[in-house]
């Protein structure tokens, strides 16, 4: 997928271009030959840049109007909610994007494990786009702290405590985390600092993870390399672009949807009421975007065990494409896999299910076999179905499909 070097056409273009090529890039970005079959799946890229920018705007707005105090957090979102200019909409907007953000998280997470994103040559993609997710969980946990009601109080307090588990160094991690000897104002100004600063973090890895993906270009539905760029390519823009507008603009409307309708439906009640050390919530829960990882905390009895766990379940992910044997990528045409697929797509929903719920009973029992088939599915099925797996025929070209239906097929197996 080469591309002719770019010139500016005047003298004042060349010689900003030849020392600083914004230029250059900016064309590069316009043409920049991308697969003609990609779907809507594809789209959530460009969603989740919009995302990020507009959290990080919001969250700035909001933080010239909040008090990391214990004793002043929670009157100063209402505050931010009553008497600043839009202060309502912004707030709203950034709690809501939250979710939304991780909802479009999800599926480009789940669209590249059924497309198979993270095979060679992309590992480097895959692994900075799960470096991202994880610092954007640490993030919106800690964003979830800050409004200091009951539930940001009691989260903070169980989720941190957990790292006192960590052989000889846990007690001083939860000491530099808290701030003193319980949750309190240095634990809402250490908070308040990381929240802030984390998502310029990950805007930094997110130009990593673009960068990283213009070099073998994008994958496709299909899973094959492009052998014919003339054929098999567009220009990103105005194709691609116009579909990412497109796109954008449809998850825009659902977002408005929330957040002028329905602003408080993904928020727990009880973090309505300003945080009361002295009185504990029924059911302790995070987010729901964090249930999951909750549900799988909770399944270990032991508490080390639990947190080793937990990390594992995120940290697993990062070797995919070492777990993953088949030569295949698209699940397209593999059709065992893409029964497991869906297995794990239930398993990971019947999970988030169970860490809204009691840690007990049927509830407990459901999440502990849950977790076990998610380590199970990349442990085992995964490596076994590589090597097991007889794939259906897979077109020569991307083009083919759909220029001649008779064209010849190739076959790994």
């Amino acid at each position: 997928m080469s591309e002719e070097k770019y010139i500016p056409k005047s003298k004042l273009g060349q010689w900003f271009d030849s020392r600083l090529p914004l230029l250059s890039l900016a064309h590069h970005l316009r043409d920049y030959p991308t697969p003609k079959n990609l779907n809507y799946w594809w789209t959530f890229g460009a969603i989740l840049t919009f995302c990020l920018i507009a959290q990080i705007i919001t969250g700035i707005v909001l933080a010239m109007h909040y008090v990391a105090h214990a004793d002043l957090a929670f009157e100063s979102v209402e505050h931010i909610m009553r008497d600043v200019n839009y202060g309502w909409l912004i707030r709203y907007f950034h709690a809501n994007g939250s979710s939304m953000f991780f909802l479009a998280v999800y599926v480009h997470i789940f669209r590249g494990l059924y497309y198979g994103s993270y095979k060679s040559p992309r590992e480097m993609i895959w692994i900075i786009g799960m470096l991202i997710y994880i610092l954007m969980m640490a993030t919106a946990f800690m964003g979830y702290v800050l409004p200091w009601g009951q539930m940001s109080f009691w989260a903070a307090t169980v989720i941190t405590s957990l790292f006192s588990a960590i052989p000889i160094v846990g007690d001083s991690i939860v000491g530099w985390l808290w701030g003193g000897y319980a949750v309190g104002s240095p634990t809402l100004t250490r908070f308040y600092s990381l929240h802030y600063l984390l998502p310029f973090l990950i805007f930094a890895l997110v130009v990593l993870h673009i960068w990283a993906l213009h070099i073998p270009g994008n994958t496709n539905p299909v899973g094959i390399d492009i052998k014919q760029p003339s054929k098999d390519t567009v220009p990103f823009s105005p194709y691609v672009a116009v579909k990412d507008l497109y796109a954008l603009i449809i998850f825009l409307i659902i977002t408005a949807g929330f957040v002028f309708f329905a602003p408080n439906i993904l928020s727990h009640p009880d973090n309505y009421i300003k945080a009361n050390q002295m009185v504990t919530p029924t059911h302790i829960v995070p987010e729901w975007y964090l249930l999951p990882f909750y549900a799988i905390l909770r399944a270990v009895p032991d508490k080390l065990g639990g947190v080793v766990v937990m990390f594992a379940s995120l940290f697993i992910l990062m070797f995919l494409p070492w777990l993953d044997t088949s030569k295949v990528r698209s699940a397209v045409f593999r059709p065992l896999y893409k029964i497991f697929f869906w297995v794990l797509v239930i398993d990971v929903i019947v999970l988030g299910y169970m860490g809204a719920k009691p840690p007990e009973g049927l509830y407990l029992l459901i999440g502990r076999a849950a977790t076990i088939y998610y380590f199970a599915h990349f442990i085992l099925v995964m490596p076994i179905l590589g090597f097991k797996e007889k794939t259906t025929p897979l077109p020569i070209s991307i083009s083919d499909p759909v220029l001649d239906s008779d064209t010849k097929t190739t076959n790994y197996r």
